[in-house]
């Protein structure tokens, strides 16, 4: 057996709503709302960074486990680290207490940085080299002001210990399908990043994802109605349930992962937040679809099924979430540092 052996997560405890950004701007924000979903957005204070927050979200997937020496792969995807040439891997290992005898390395993907890190590390635990590894997906998502960007662009973090003993979650299966299609980028030295508006629908997230999914799907010789969820990448609220119905799951399935809407796209964990999010509800023997999208573009989707360990390792996500404060417009350029 292969797969995730425990979970971490954080949530700025800092909001944003898509009515106060609206306003600034002169525009509608029930129109804004309506086209993307989106009713607020996680905000990272302005002492926090994509590092800091993947301490907290890697430290509560560690909480129960104590032997940190086996952990040989530590991997930090990201679109927002704190250095342009400095890994943030190696900097989260020595605040966790790791061994220095340890792989390290910083991925780039867009929003599927992490998920390819989460593959490297199931071929390394496969392979012998490591018994267990650590990922972490963690970014402070920014926006150039009066752009849609800024409606969605949001903060947070998750981390998945791996391994082979006492899972939570066994690895069936993934697949992954990419292309050159970019479809959202930044330049290196430009602040803000830019995308090409409906280009970054159907020709890039749709397309990928649908590829990917049908391809594991193929693969595994499972069918929708197999799954008790399903869980997309989010950009918004509206690009996660346009793909599912289009694969053929059903509200149901997806309804527990639907959490973009407050808390908006956390990039590298957005899909991963979802994923967590439906472990509060998950029982034993259910099987779980997960698909990330990153621009440029790719998608890597997972089957997962849970096993009885989960119980003993679940977080109250919801709790967790209600916790927050909502900021103006002005205190959100401030912890963003825009101004």
């Amino acid at each position: 057996m292969l797969g995730i052996c425990s979970y971490g997560f954080y949530v700025p405890k800092f909001r944003i709503k898509t009515e106060t950004i609206a306003k600034v701007w002169g525009k509608k924000y029930l129109e804004v709302i309506g086209s993307l979903g989106i009713e607020e957005k996680t905000i990272a204070g302005v002492d926090e960074d994509s590092l800091t927050m993947a301490f907290e979200s890697a430290s509560m997937a560690l909480s129960d486990f104590d032997r940190k020496n086996e952990i040989k792969t530590v991997f930090f995807g990201s679109e927002t680290a704190p250095y342009a040439i400095n890994p943030a891997s190696t900097i989260l290992a020595e605040f966790l207490g790791i061994e220095k005898n340890y792989l390290a390395y910083d991925t780039e993907f867009a929003c599927k940085a992490a998920t390819g890190a989460i593959i490297s590390t199931f071929a390394m635990i496969r392979s012998g080299y490591s018994r267990f590894g650590l990922v972490t997906a963690s970014d402070k998502g920014i926006a150039k002001p009066h752009d849609p960007l800024e409606y969605t662009a949001a903060s947070g973090s998750v981390s998945f210990l791996i391994g082979r003993k006492d899972l939570i979650l066994e690895l069936i299966d993934f697949n992954s399908y990419s292309s050159d299609t970019p479809d959202f980028w930044r330049r290196e030295g430009i602040r803000y990043p830019s995308h090409g508006g409906r280009f970054s629908g159907k020709p890039s997230y749709f397309f990928h994802i649908e590829q990917s999914v049908k391809n594991l799907l193929k693969k595994t010789k499972l069918k929708p109605p197999d799954f008790s969820y399903a869980v997309f990448h989010m950009p918004n609220s509206k690009f996660p349930q346009k793909i599912a119905f289009s694969l053929g799951f059903s509200q149901k399935q997806i309804q527990d992962s639907l959490i973009s809407n407050h808390l908006g796209n956390s990039y590298n964990a957005s899909g991963l937040m979802g994923l967590v999010s439906v472990l509060q509800h998950a029982k034993t023997g259910q099987l779980i679809l997960f698909s990330s999208y990153g621009s440029g573009a790719g998608s890597d989707s997972f089957v997962f099924k849970v096993t009885k360990n989960l119980v003993n390792h679940r977080h109250d996500f919801q709790k967790i979430v209600s916790n927050k404060k909502y900021i103006d417009y002005s205190t959100y350029l401030k912890y963003l540092e825009i101004i």
